[in-house]
């Protein structure tokens, strides 16, 4: 009779909770929805222990199970005021771990190499492993070092990226304060050259023209549409943070970069630059939350201030050999001008670009106040002097890569780049870095040193004036997190992931970018466009062994360089040019390396060779005969010339294809089909062709629809090609539009903006309101 009592008195005490219950809950999968009437949508796993308040009838979540409904955990109230309650809450090292940015994550992990990780001690194997699993490093790194921030690069499936991302954020759900994990990646929208696309069909995930394919468009509309397109496919993948796009200035033709930029315009790039941090970060109708922020929205972290493409005779400062930008034309300032009148100066509600990314070089000689020539990341005058206080940016400023590692070797990718530092502890290095005014440190998995970095600014400021400078960075990097709902629902759906990664139309936006990126240059005799009657032959390509970024091998091949049995649904083939009408013939712009040759440095040299944009071997007889910037522990000497020197390019073999086609087609027309990188030398070749196209990454039936006339060409260069390689060393790293450029057999001048239609040379509003 006791217990009776005692239960219909428990039960009694339930009934004004349970009266004024306005939520509902259903199960989607491994974890529960909860609906709000009038309010948020709430996500949540049972697993992660995380139980549900109810106030005035609406759900919240208990996130740091306290029984309480604290303001960070109270979605009615402003973003603001909860990143500033929860950055109060949080220890220091909970601070130092949202500071953290991840290395790189493949999911599932790779058995070894850079990617590496493991499940239960053990390698991923196929048919054993869930790919889905979290690996003993990311539980490690969430738990232990409290990283928030991680950075995605492969998933073997959408459907499997989903789960995974599910797995994350009910771990997370369930560990100190419940902050959620805000999934990132680099660009991941690139073409699969040789697949097929079919207008009925999807795909794994849309596929786009490189950033320099979409500036030759020169239509920041269709730019916008990519964002818009990509958020929604990154939302479904779990990704909340696109580490793009890259807004540098590609003001110097040999940069290793250049082909991720929007080209060599302020005008074009900061154009772009707008249209692309609306299209990521704007929700809208029932996914807005506030300020066009929501549960669509994707934070855009933009790089690289202050500008980075400006490295010296083109080296690159992923490399030491390429650690310096230099300004001979004075033009530092207008670097910026992406940023400051592009991302930071957005048209749509959210504003600003969410974050940003300095690069690595070091600017030489242009911090006016400190007069310090360390990297862009360490630079107090460039981050909290312009960046902060000069144009008033108050988002996240997250480093790039390994930026605190010990710097090792001249020429290898994955080296730290503490460029300028390189004799601070490692310390030392996160100390500087946070006293420049930067909130995040990209690649660091590990809490030890930011703590460290707190100790020295605790014995030099201070404890509270330390522990306000970790809270401003939390401030920052929280509202990022709250902004586009993660706190609410971190969770995805499997099937509305499959559903819509790659969907139908999405794929159909990307294809019809790719084709309005393909330039025209030259069509001698309107040799194009090619009837469908027309015999075709199409030699095979050779290319050259190779490593890549990380030094993995590709063996040399020869092969045809196009999807065979697609031409053949355009044109008739054969494979003997005395039965051809016409020659088609696909080659890439000249690859010479990245200026450093470690035989130069044995054979008494410095090592620094030239960076050549022609295929033939090229001598720099007309280069600096001393370096603007130069210096490294590494290195006995200041001196970085390399006047005198010569480079081959390893893919020569492609100029000499051009040229054996012309002699065998004897006196036929030749079209030519260059994937460009960078700009390059066309003297080689060119008056050898009768019609010439320029495409940026994409597949090869975009190529052929404008080749066969399907589609019009109607993109435009987004830069200058360059009359020779002597012109190219007698310009000025920092300037845009300073090149003599290469004049055609027709008379047409390869110059910025110039782009050919069916009726001639294109001159329309595009070209006038960007040159």
């Amino acid at each position: 009779m006791k217990t009776t009592l005692l239960t219909t008195l428990s039960c009694l005490s339930l009934l004004p909770a349970l009266a004024q219950q306005k939520w509902t809950e259903t199960t989607a999968g491994t974890h529960r929805i909860i609906t709000n009437p009038g309010g948020q949508t709430l996500g949540y796993s049972p697993e992660s222990g995380v139980k549900l308040l109810t106030v005035n009838g609406l759900a919240f979540k208990d996130l740091n199970r306290n029984g309480a409904l604290d303001p960070y955990e109270d979605w009615r109230l402003p973003v603001g005021k909860r990143a500033a309650d929860l950055a109060r809450k949080l220890s220091v090292e909970e601070i130092a771990g949202l500071m953290l940015y991840s290395s790189h994550q493949s999911v599932p992990a790779r058995p070894d190499g850079y990617f590496a990780g493991t499940y239960k001690g053990k390698p991923f194997v196929k048919g054993e492993t869930d790919p889905s699993d979290l690996t003993d490093q990311q539980q490690k790194f969430l738990k232990e070092d409290k990283l928030r921030h991680v950075l995605i690069t492969s998933v073997q499936t959408p459907a499997i990226a989903a789960q995974w991302n599910n797995k994350i954020q009910a771990y997370c759900e369930g560990v100190g304060k419940g902050i959620p994990a805000n999934n990132s990646s680099d660009p991941r929208h690139g073409t699969v050259a040789r697949a097929e696309y079919n207008a009925a069909a999807g795909g794994r995930i849309s596929m786009w023209p490189s950033s320099l394919g979409m500036a030759a468009t020169f239509n920041p509309a269709l730019v916008e549409q990519f964002g818009r397109t990509a958020a929604a496919e990154y939302r479904a993948l779990g990704i909340t943070t696109a580490l793009s796009p890259q807004i540098d200035m590609a003001t110097e033709p040999r940069w290793g970069r250049f082909e991720g930029t929007f080209g060599e315009s302020p005008t074009l790039a900061a154009a772009m630059a707008r249209a692309y941090c609306n299209g990521f970060q704007t929700s809208t109708g029932a996914n807005e939350v506030a300020g066009g922020w929501g549960f669509g929205s994707v934070n855009a972290m933009v790089k690289h201030w202050p500008g980075g493409g400006a490295g010296e005779a083109g080296r690159d400062a992923h490399y030491a050999n390429g650690k310096y930008a230099v300004y001979p034309g004075k033009n530092f300032a207008q670097h910026m001008i992406p940023f400051t009148t592009g991302a930071f100066k957005l048209n749509g509600k959210t504003g600003m670009a969410s974050a940003v990314m300095p690069y690595y070089t070091i600017s030489w000689n242009q911090d006016t106040k400190n007069g310090e020539n360390v990297a862009n990341n360490y630079n107090r005058y460039i981050i909290t002097d312009l960046l902060r206080n000069q144009y008033g940016y108050d988002g996240v400023v997250c480093t790039d890569w390994l930026v605190t590692g010990d710097h090792k070797a001249m020429d290898v990718f994955v080296d730290g780049k503490s460029w300028g530092v390189e004799k601070l502890s490692l310390a030392e290095r996160h100390y500087k870095i946070l006293m420049a005014g930067i909130d995040q440190f990209g690649g660091n998995n590990d809490k030890l040193p930011v703590l460290e970095a707190y100790q020295i600014g605790v014995k030099a400021q201070g404890e509270a004036a330390m522990r306000a400078r970790m809270e401003q960075s939390a401030v920052r990097l929280l509202r990022n997190i709250f902004r586009v709902g993660l706190f609410e629902n971190p969770y995805v759906n499997p099937t509305e992931t499959t559903q819509t990664v790659g969907r139908a139309d999405f794929m159909k936006a990307g294809y019809d970018a790719q084709v309005k990126s393909v330039v025209m240059l030259k069509n001698k005799a309107n040799v194009l466009p090619l009837a469908t009657t027309k015999t075709v032959y199409v030699p095979k390509r050779y290319v050259a062994a190779s490593r890549n970024f990380l030094g993995m091998e590709t063996p040399a091949t020869t092969d045809y360089p196009v999807n065979m049995d697609l031409l053949k649904k355009y044109v008739r083939v054969t494979d003997n040019p005395a039965e051809a009408d016409v020659a088609l013939v696909f080659i890439e712009n000249p690859k010479s390396g990245i200026g450093y040759d470690k035989e130069d440095l044995k054979t008494g040299g410095n090592g620094y060779v030239p960076i050549s944009l022609q295929y033939g071997d090229y001598t720099a007889t007309d280069a600096r005969e001393t370096s603007l910037a130069g210096g490294d522990p590494m290195e006995t000497f200041i001196n970085r010339s390399y006047r005198g020197k010569s480079v081959k390019t390893r893919n020569a073999t492609d100029v000499q294809l051009v040229k054996d086609t012309r002699q065998q087609m004897n006196g036929k027309p030749v079209l030519v089909v260059v994937n460009v990188s960078n700009p390059m030398v066309f003297s080689e070749f060119e008056s050898d062709v009768n019609a010439l196209l320029v495409s940026f990454n994409v597949q090869d039936q975009a190529v052929l629809d404008i080749l066969t006339g399907k589609a019009e060409p109607s993109a435009l260069l987004p830069m200058q090609m360059p009359a020779s390689m002597s012109v190219v060393e007698k310009q000025a790293e920092d300037v845009p539009f300073d090149l003599p450029c290469h004049r055609d057999s027709e008379g047409h001048t390869y110059d910025f903006g110039f782009g050919m239609n069916w009726k001639g040379v294109i001159n329309d509003a595009r070209v006038r309101q960007y040159h």
